[in-house]
């Protein structure tokens, strides 16, 4: 009997079935976790997917325009009513808002380690959230924590049969100008939003841009304006004139940031008065009338000389004729010493009706006023004396005399960054700095040239839809993925 005993002890036959009995289960679970957890992963990658889409949606409607927030809003709306999902065994299911929490940011932390709420607080307690369609640049899109019920039986060791998954996209709008002239100015306004109030209206406020003075270590204010370096590198004082005369600048710039030409540039008053059809040929900057035409309108209270021959060129008029020459004038402000932000900003108001006495005599404004409204802006009715010609027109022509292969209207506009100076303690140069808007500036006579460099224009658009949409072929906007 002991010995029977002793020999079933020692017995290993069928020692495998023992192993087997115990590690088949342990097999079959590990299976249906990895089982479980590919599809989780699926799952999670087809929500971020879904995430993402409707965040770029909304992010591509923030324009920085008064609607924007209602499109973004919109956008989203459109894609819940044609979308529906089939999460795990619950079946289908049609996507509706309360699925998704939205909300517009005006910015974003610095760190993507840096957790951002479902309300846009992140976890250093700073607030993101905006409902300003002005300053909102990104929509935040969280979706709603989705439960999925899993093929391993988790309830069988205490847990749950079901695995939550939760996925967050954070989206913004990159606005971006190509063939744009390397400019930026300060705004002369409180705030974006307050300039984008300005130029709502058909009046237009003009703006005395001032070369900024006193070296290297001067702070920039309201109405300075500067130089920005070029994205092939920063350009000599003959190319940046160059860049001020052509047609189309070789140069695309972002509203997420530019960066300001360091150095002291001379003025570029030669480049840019090519545009009236005055060209300085004897200086080192490469001002062909063949290759930079003058604008179709080119009156500016000048007497030309010589017309149509080589040695044409324009003059102040003298005392017997300055009765019958007037150019586009200045802000009533600036001759009544009334102008704000320390006399480089005006409203709006000026002498149309003297502009329009001398150049067009008794004609009648009725045309004009039904185009460009009872205030009207200097560049509407610089636009409207081109689209009529048979205008009745006084001593100046309307048409360049000296060059007469001309462009479009907008060749008297300059494309400018607006830059917040104070906020970004602008001094000097090679700065990378943040962009508040881009504008155009409709330029009102030929610029000055040393020592003060001036230029006096009419602020006309921001950020492509503000006024007459004068930046809009040279925008590049895209929506990106941030977060």
């Amino acid at each position: 009997m002991l010995g029977t005993i002793r020999a079933f002890w020692r017995d290993q036959r069928g020692v495998a079935m023992l192993f087997a009995a115990i590690m088949v289960p342990v097999l079959v679970g590990l299976s249906l976790l990895a089982i479980d957890m590919s599809r989780a992963n699926g799952l999670h990658n087809d929500m971020q997917k879904g995430a993402d889409a409707y965040a770029l949606a909304a992010a591509a409607e923030l324009d920085g325009n008064t609607d924007a927030i209602t499109r973004a809003n919109s956008a989203v709306g459109n894609l819940l009513k044609t979308n529906a999902t089939k999460f795990s065994t619950s079946g289908d299911h049609t996507l509706v808002p309360a699925d998704l929490t939205v909300t517009y940011l005006s910015g974003i932390p610095a760190s993507d380690t840096i957790g951002l709420s479902a309300a846009g607080r992140d976890e250093n307690g700073h607030d993101w959230s905006t409902t300003d369609p002005k300053v909102a640049k990104f929509a935040e899109i969280t979706v709603k924590s989705t439960a999925f019920a899993t093929i391993f039986p988790a309830s069988f060791v205490g847990s749950n049969d079901t695995m939550n998954l939760q996925t967050q996209s954070v989206a913004g709008f990159n606005n971006a100008l190509c063939q744009f002239t390397p400019m930026f100015i300060c705004n002369p306004y409180a705030s974006i939003g307050a300039l984008q109030t300005a130029l709502s209206g058909t009046k237009k406020p003009m703006i005395w841009l001032k070369e900024q003075q006193g070296g290297a270590s001067a702070q920039y204010g309201p109405g300075n304006y500067g130089f920005l370096s070029s994205p092939e590198g920063d350009k000599d004082t003959a190319a940046i004139t160059e860049m001020f005369a052509i047609t189309n600048p070789p140069a695309c710039y972002s509203q997420n940031g530019v960066t300001t030409r360091p150095g002291n540039i001379p003025p570029v008053n030669d480049g840019i008065n090519t545009r009236f059809d005055i060209f300085t040929n004897g200086g080192p900057y490469k001002t062909d009338p063949a290759v930079n035409p003058p604008a179709p309108n080119v009156r500016k209270g000048m007497v030309v000389k010589n017309a149509g021959k080589p040695s044409c060129s324009y003059d102040v008029p003298n005392s017997g004729q300055a009765n019958n020459y007037k150019g586009l004038p200045r802000d009533n402000c600036f001759y009544s010493g009334g102008c704000t932000q320390a006399g480089v900003l005006g409203d709006g108001s000026w002498d149309f009706a003297g502009y329009w006495s001398v150049n067009h005599g008794n004609a009648s404004t009725s045309g004009v006023t039904t185009s460009c409204g009872a205030s009207p802006s200097r560049y509407c009715v610089y636009k409207y004396e081109i689209d009529n010609p048979g205008l009745k027109s006084g001593q100046e022509a309307t048409a360049p005399q000296c060059n007469t292969t001309t462009q479009t209207a907008d060749r008297r506009l300059l494309y400018v960054a607006i830059i917040d100076c104070a906020a970004n303690s602008v001094k000097g140069g090679g700065q990378t700095l943040p962009v508040q808007a881009f504008a155009s500036v409709f330029v009102t006579e030929p610029a000055g040239g040393a020592p003060n460099a001036d230029i006096y224009g009419e602020m006309e658009d921001i950020s492509t839809v503000v006024g007459q949409n004068t930046l809009k072929k040279l925008q590049r906007n895209e929506a990106q993925l941030y977060r």
